[in-house]
């Protein structure tokens, strides 16, 4: 006897609803900026994507770099916060805190490969906004702060925000490579979060003087 499996998942794209228009247009260009990249849609594309008219972003972003720029906000909050949920998991003070945070990190990278690249980008309009470059500050203060506690906790007596830029450095290059498909030309199936739990130590307790 055949089993009804039930209504099929819904996949759909973002659409908009209940008059929540901001959000409708913020999450369909989310979802263009991961499957084409930022240079390769319009606020046109992220209204049909939300069925919505092409006036509607208008009467909330006066052109796609506002867009863009909430985009880089909510992504460095959201990068901020998983980041110390994962640090927390395993205790803050802790090598596999540092090692969580390192991997959620690259794991955020791999899920949001455009929504990364805009962030990071070289676009200088967006990285001198005012409020993006706040966001970005206080996402990687909390990276120095989350150093500094384990050093301080573990006796490590070297400067928080010297480690914590070597550690951005490593991490941010394992998460660019990954996503740009780098390591499958040159190291097929390589283990990155295996990779960040033997480097990270290396960084945090090796002689920086």
């Amino acid at each position: 006897m055949t089993t009804n499996p039930g209504p099929a998942p819904d996949v759909r794209k973002p659409r908009y609803h209940h008059g929540d228009l901001r959000d409708a247009l913020i999450a369909a260009s989310r979802h263009l900026l991961n499957e084409q990249g930022a240079d390769d849609f319009s606020l046109a594309d992220a209204c049909r994507v939300a069925g919505v008219s092409t006036a509607a972003p208008y009467k909330h972003f006066r052109d796609k770099n506002e867009v863009l720029k909430e985009l880089i906000i909510i992504g460095m909050n959201e990068l901020r916060i998983s980041g110390q949920q994962a640090l927390q998991s395993f205790g803050p003070t802790t090598l596999a805190g540092m090692v969580a945070m390192g991997q959620n990190y690259v794991a955020f990278a791999k899920r949001e490969p455009g929504l990364f690249r805009l962030m990071f980008g070289r676009n200088p309009v967006l990285k001198s906004d005012p409020a993006v470059d706040t966001c970005c500050k206080t996402c990687f203060g909390g990276v120095i702060q989350s150093v500094a506690d384990f050093c301080a906790a573990n006796r490590i007596d070297q400067d928080a925000s010297t480690i914590a830029v070597e550690l951005w450095t490593f991490v941010h290059g394992v998460a660019s490579l990954a996503i740009d498909g780098d390591y499958d030309k040159v190291a097929p199936g390589l283990d990155t979060d295996a990779m960040i739990a033997k480097t990270s130590p290396r960084l945090l307790y090796m002689d920086h003087a």
